[in-house]
């Protein structure tokens, strides 16, 4: 029933992003400067993105952090969030972020996976992330990225204690993704 559940939910949201990309592709946008990108955020040392390598999209993500119970432990199961450009105040989803892990353009259909070489532990949230791309898809925003960032997070934390037989919780967390192709 939970994965029945899950799956409703996953192609509701999913409907509703096709649906606002749609609509935001037919109403048209004028042509208007885009402002330097900016990370917003402080990056640790152990989480910086070797040289070489520029930085091409910072998204705002929310989503939730999915847990299983296995042998009465909780263990992470798979992510889902949905991302939107760092700065845009309407929150116009542009990207979704699930198991692999992986990344998926709602615009264009680019697709990263990843895998993470590097952590950063955060008291009362999921630790900080660099990414290394392990396979892209397309010519688009994902299209070429060599390197994902996922800094300032915010809860997602699995509960603490010991659980019992195939329970699964999501926990809501927030976190800053940012994306790097190679600058040559």
């Amino acid at each position: 029933m939970k994965i029945a559940r899950r799956l409703i939910l996953t192609t509701a949201a999913l409907a509703a992003v096709t649906a606002g990309t749609l609509v935001s592709a037919t109403v048209g946008q004028a042509a208007t400067p885009k402002p330097p990108l900016r990370l917003g955020v402080t990056v640790p040392d152990a989480l910086k993105v070797p040289d070489g390598n520029k930085l091409t999209g910072v998204f705002s993500a929310a989503g939730v952090q999915t847990y299983t119970c296995t042998n009465g432990a909780w263990t992470l199961l798979e992510p889902a969030a949905t991302l939107w450009a760092k700065y845009d105040r309407t929150h116009r989803s542009v990207a979704l972020h699930s198991r692999g892990p992986v990344w998926v353009s709602t615009v264009d259909g680019s697709a990263v996976n990843g895998s993470a070489i590097a952590n950063s532990p955060k008291t009362g949230t999921i630790p900080e992330l660099l990414l290394k791309s392990t396979a892209t898809r397309g010519t688009g925003v994902f299209g070429g990225v060599s390197y994902i960032q996922r800094l300032g997070t915010h809860g997602g934390v699995a509960p603490a204690g010991a659980c019992t037989g195939t329970d699964q919780v999501s926990v809501q967390y927030t976190a800053t993704y940012a994306f790097y192709k190679p600058a040559a």
